[in-house]
């Protein structure tokens, strides 16, 4: 089950990558839950594709650093880049932890800060 996640996980993003946002949301539960802690939660994949067509003008940049899988749960530790509406990219580390239902994204659990690059 853990590899089979980080599988899942892994394609779901390589959509993301390519700016298919609808193809991902195929990869949710209907009543997935993501909460930014210290930010916002959505409840719901309408409101996943509400928050993506704002957040994600274009495609983010990201790079997975380390992914520690067990049971239900994918906890990924890695890098991602934003562009903003001016246009200027943001650059922030993450700590996701995502829980899988049924082969399908059910919840994430997002810890993100801004970083520097050098």
């Amino acid at each position: 089950m853990p590899e089979k996640n980080k599988s899942i996980l892994e394609r779901a993003n390589a959509f993301v990558a390519a700016g298919k946002y609808e193809e991902f949301l195929s990869f949710c539960t209907e009543d997935t839950e993501w909460t930014f802690v210290g930010d916002r939660t959505l409840k719901g994949k309408e409101a996943v594709r509400q928050y993506m067509a704002k957040a994600y003008i274009e495609p983010p940049k990201f790079t997975v650093h380390n992914s520690i899988a067990e049971g239900e749960f994918l906890t990924v530790l890695g890098d991602i880049t934003l562009k903003e509406e001016d246009g200027k990219a943001i650059h922030h580390s993450y700590c996701d932890v995502w829980r899988f239902s049924d082969g399908k994204i059910a919840e994430l659990k997002a810890f993100v800060i801004k970083t520097e690059v050098e």
